[in-house]
């Protein structure tokens, strides 16, 4: 596992032109049935895939923390917000709350996540690749076939199952 994800970037950075080609057409004119094929592919990759065997995701990147995530998660610390926000966030350009570092604070060595339970929604719906209208958040998708090796295996798979 730890060869295929220190590969990805490369693999990634090898694609990235294949993928946008394909993902501006597959804007331009989406199958009828993309959200099924796409639950369909990342149904069947999640069988394959153990994320606590990669964690790359949390090892890499920092999710975005919306207000809800903030109530939620200092609640589950007994914090005041701003006391939680003060001590795990900062603002970043886009004025979005992220972690002050990577990789993920609440990251263990084993991979467990210690929030899972109330984890960021960025975090539960990472890599995003079962989301609805998936042609919208193409460029999303393009970052993190560089950060996870399902996402990866889910576009490429895509592309031979829908000709554009």
């Amino acid at each position: 596992m730890q060869d295929q994800i220190n590969n990805l970037p490369k693999l990634a950075k090898d694609k990235h032109k294949e993928n946008k080609t394909f993902f501006t057409k597959l804007k331009k004119k989406p199958p009828k049935q993309l959200d099924y094929l796409m639950q369909e592919l990342h149904e069947e990759e999640f069988e394959r895939t153990d994320c606590l065997k990669c964690a790359n995701c949390c090892k890499t990147t920092g999710p975005l923390f919306t207000p809800k995530d903030i109530q939620r998660i200092s609640k589950f610390f007994k914090m005041k917000e701003q006391q939680f926000i003060e001590t795990y966030l900062r603002l970043d350009d886009e004025n979005d709350y992220v972690l002050q570092s990577v990789p993920c604070t609440f990251l263990g060595a084993d991979n467990y996540c210690s929030i899972y339970d109330v984890r960021p929604k960025a975090c539960s719906e990472f890599p995003h690749t079962d989301r609805k209208k998936f042609q919208q958040i193409s460029n999303l998708t393009i970052k993190n076939v560089a950060i996870c090796p399902a996402a990866y295996n889910i576009v490429e798979e895509m592309k031979k199952r829908i000709q554009l």
